[in-house]
């Protein structure tokens, strides 16, 4: 199941222990919530995504396509009521995997984010290529596993991959944990995208609704959140700026806006507690 990662160029890249990575607002006090998200029309070449750096430890940067993924594998854990464990060893999985990216080949017939096996059982290739799919998938096996809420990332997720390199899980643990943060929520502004560019044609108006119902299983813009699905929602959003083609994501009194690539308190930005898609 597991795809040999000679086979890959590294995506991510270390930003620096102290360095505060562009989007993590350390020590943000958030009482209330509110998130307008606007749209407009670039065209080149993106640059990166950075989290980790609010948490106290190495920061990490990834492309943006990487970050999309991580909020979607974040968003079905939310979605089918699973911890944030739960993220962490799907993004570790994933880290390991694939390092994040939805490939349409890999060992013997495996594909996707986690390289799932149809001829396993695990859906057919074009279900298995679905992000959304794939990781709803990972979670149904994961819940699966008696006791995994307490089991160490690596293992936990080895009883789900069974790989031939049970403990290569290991090494993406931090880099899982601190994706796992900005993509639950759990650290305010943990994620932000400095966009060159945007990816492929401009979405319809009604795309970023359609795909927060998909994989956050409820639509979470314009109705009350609490503080921490909030953040979520809100990196959630950043992460798929690249696709939806957004320039600004703004939260509970900060912004976050595709020119800068962080966020950053902002007079007028919504407060409340309610996601605003413009």
């Amino acid at each position: 199941m597991r795809v040999p990662p000679t086979r890959y160029h590294h995506p991510r890249r270390r930003i620096g222990r102290g360095i505060v990575a562009t989007g993590a607002l350390a020590g943000l006090a958030v009482v209330a919530i509110g998130v307008v998200l606007t749209r407009s029309h670039r065209s080149a070449t993106p640059t990166e995504c950075q989290f980790g750096a609010a948490t106290g430890i190495t920061g990490y940067a990834i492309t943006p396509v990487q970050a999309q993924n991580a909020a979607i594998i974040a968003a079905v854990a939310l979605r089918k009521g699973m911890p944030d464990h739960a993220a962490s060893i799907a993004l570790a999985t994933s880290l390991q995997e694939t390092q994040l990216r939805n490939l349409p080949y890999g060992d013997l017939d495996s594909v996707g984010l986690f390289q799932q096996r149809p001829s396993q059982g695990w859906g057919t290739n074009a279900q298995i290529m679905d992000p959304n799919y794939a990781a709803s998938a990972f979670y149904d096996h994961l819940a699966q596993i008696s006791g995994w809420q307490t089991m160490a990332v690596t293992e936990a997720a080895q009883l789900v991959q069974h790989s031939a390199a049970p403990d290569a899980y290991a090494a993406w643990e931090n880099e899982a944990r601190a994706l796992a943060s900005a993509m639950t929520g759990e650290v305010p502004a943990g994620l932000a995208c400095h966009l060159d560019s945007y990816g492929g044609v401009a979405p319809a108006p009604t795309a970023l609704a359609e795909a927060a119902t998909s994989e956050l299983g409820t639509q979470l813009l314009g109705v009350p959140v609490s503080t921490k699905v909030g953040w979520q929602v809100a990196c959630w959003a950043v992460a798929h700026a690249y696709t939806y083609h957004l320039k600004s994501v703004s939260f509970g009194g900060s912004r976050w806006t595709v020119g800068s690539g962080r966020w950053a308190p902002a007079a007028g930005a919504a407060p409340g507690n309610m996601i605003t898609v413009t």
